[in-house]
């Protein structure tokens, strides 16, 4: 059995600013449910009028419970149209509501879902949406469906969506319903199910809306999107850094994510003799890939040296598999191997996500693990003798406790929260005044200076003693007890140093969603594209409903 890669190798933030989609992601995870269990889909109501304002209906019922998406549109004006998250209006707004709503829920949902923030939502809806369309593609779309034409198909690959998300609330948020209320049924067990399922429908209702608006304007002339043009439409999104320390604050959770990815793919190392199905579906789903990467455009010059290092990958693992037997003995891991030391770590990870592909009865039910069940992992163990204590920090941040923390640096970010944007941000401490409102987002820093403290008192005092005396280290003393359990828990870089990049944390937690085609705008905010490729609920079977993230290669 071949081991996990450690932590010390996985967890630098270049490397899961990497990561790709894979078997384990959290939308292909839903699709396969779904398609597995017979879930039906229906559109209870459309009630859009000709200026596109109104309010759907669309639920999704499962072997126990309906989950029904309630869309309202609205008819913006274009110097309304904002991305931020202070924004007060949008083209969409949306809920995931439990059960099927009655005509009286519409009623209360149509007064609060679309002032987002300030409307107030209950515990029957489980997430709180809003979206905005793309001003460069919506207009186009119209425009030659009405004429009886499809739109442009280069205009469709270079923007991929029709509408972006701005937000997707759940968990508790505005009201909303707490996770525990739905974590026990099996559907929404694996982390972030509501917000994928409300995605899923969310691109229903786009399509439905832009044949709508085409309709009205056409009439008799207007044609609907074709089935092979909507189906490479997802829904986008954009990222900032709202996003960013979400990984920082939930380590056992993140631990999950990672330690199930990284359990999948030593399984698949550990694979003695590949057949030569597994076989042709790797190279199968390798072909597809690279159509994928030909489709992934970006303007930001970090993302192209990052494709262009991809391509340059992509040709180098061609040429050794033209020249390798993949049914030698543990080909897996011979290829994990050579990557290792012949590609760029955006080569390497996509290749640890391709491999998985062939095995899914050896790595889907690592799924089932990636929740966060442990609540008592935030206690802190008083009795655990300073020694100890100290040891965990160096075990964990061991690469931190050299560095000069007061070289500019090393600490020139500070973590905040904008009192006008309401948004965390980003800012240097040597050019701000922000150091007095720094949020706890510099794990490595603060284990370094808890190090330092620790090392005043003898090995054999409990740490409970300790922080009687330091209670500012209380949060450093809990995650590294938290290390001990869960080993990819801490990121293994610094985070507020001068050249930290927050867009390598947004695309770590975008490809656990199963994101693709990451195109960061600046080193703070990215946009991605979700559930491009694939079926509409309607179309969705056991056939179609795992390999959509890769596109058909064509003879």
């Amino acid at each position: 059995m071949a081991n996990r890669r450690p932590a010390e190798t996985v967890m630098h933030l270049s490397r899961l600013g990497s990561l790709h989609q894979c078997r384990l992601s959290f939308m292909r995870q839903l699709t396969r449910r779904m398609a597995r269990e017979h879930w039906t889909f229906s559109r209870g109501v459309f009630d859009i009028n000709d200026a596109g304002v109104g309010h759907a209906v669309y639920t999704a019922q499962g072997p126990d419970h309906a989950y029904s998406l309630v869309a309202f549109s609205h008819d913006l004006p274009p110097e309304m149209r904002s991305d931020r998250v202070i924004a007060t209006a949008w083209d969409a707004t949306f809920t995931l509501f439990d059960g099927v709503p009655t005509e009286d829920d519409i009623a209360r949902l149509e007064k609060n879902i679309p002032l987002q923030e300030a409307g107030r939502v209950t515990q029957s809806e489980l997430s709180v949406s809003r979206a905005n369309r793309s001003v460069r593609l919506w207009d186009h779309f119209v425009d030659r469906l009405s004429q009886g034409h499809q739109p442009d198909i280069e205009k469709v690959e270079a923007v991929g969506y029709l509408m972006r998300t701005t937000a997707v609330y759940g968990s508790g948020k505005l009201g909303a319903a707490d996770r525990e209320i739905i974590a026990s049924r099996p559907e929404m067990h694996a982390p972030f199910q509501a917000e994928m399922l409300s995605v899923f429908l969310t691109r229903w209702f786009v399509r439905d809306l832009v044949n709508h608006m085409a309709k009205v304007r056409g009439g008799e002339k207007a044609v609907p999107l074709t089935s092979d043009i909507a189906g490479r439409l997802g829904i986008g999104n954009s990222t900032g850094l709202g996003m960013a320390p979400y990984i920082i604050n939930h380590p056992v959770l993140f631990n999950n994510w990672m330690a199930a990815r990284e359990e999948a793919i030593a399984c698949v190392r550990s694979v003695a003799k590949a057949d030569d199905d597994n076989i042709a579906e790797f190279k199968s789903v390798l072909a597809r890939s690279l159509k994928s990467i030909e489709r992934w455009t970006s303007e930001h010059p970090i993302q192209i040296d990052k494709l262009a290092a991809l391509s340059r990958d992509m040709d180098q693992l061609q040429s050794y598999l033209s020249n390798t037997d993949l049914s030698d003995v543990a080909p897996w891991d011979a290829l994990m191997v050579w990557a290792a030391g012949a590609l760029s770590e955006e080569g390497q990870e996509l290749l640890a996500s391709l491999i998985l592909e062939p095995y899914g009865e050896l790595v889907d039910d690592l799924g089932a693990t990636m929740a966060d069940e442990t609540p008592d992992a935030f206690i802190i163990d008083g009795t655990m003798p300073v020694g100890n204590v100290r040891a965990l920090i160096e075990d964990t941040f061991g690469w931190a406790l050299s560095l000069d923390w007061s070289e500019e640096q090393n600490c020139a970010g500070a973590w905040y929260v904008s009192e006008e944007k309401l948004e965390p941000r980003l800012g240097n401490r040597f050019e701000e005044p922000i150091a007095d409102f720094e949020q706890p987002l510099a794990p490595a820093r603060d284990a370094a200076a808890a190090h330092q403290d620790l090392s005043q008192l003898a090995s054999n005092v409990e740490v409970s003693t300790f922080l009687a005396k330091h209670p500012e280290h209380r949060h450093t003393i809990r995650r590294a007890q938290i290390s001990n359990r869960v080993p990819y828990s801490e990121i293994r870089s610094n985070t507020i140093a001068a050249d930290m990049l927050p867009i390598d944390m947004l695309r770590a937690k975008l490809s656990f969603f199963g994101a693709t085609h990451f195109d960061p705008r600046s080193d703070r905010w990215v946009r991605i594209c979700m559930y491009s490729g694939a079926p509409y609920p309607s179309e969705l079977t056991l056939a179609n409903a795992d390999m959509w993230v890769y596109p058909e290669v064509t003879a």
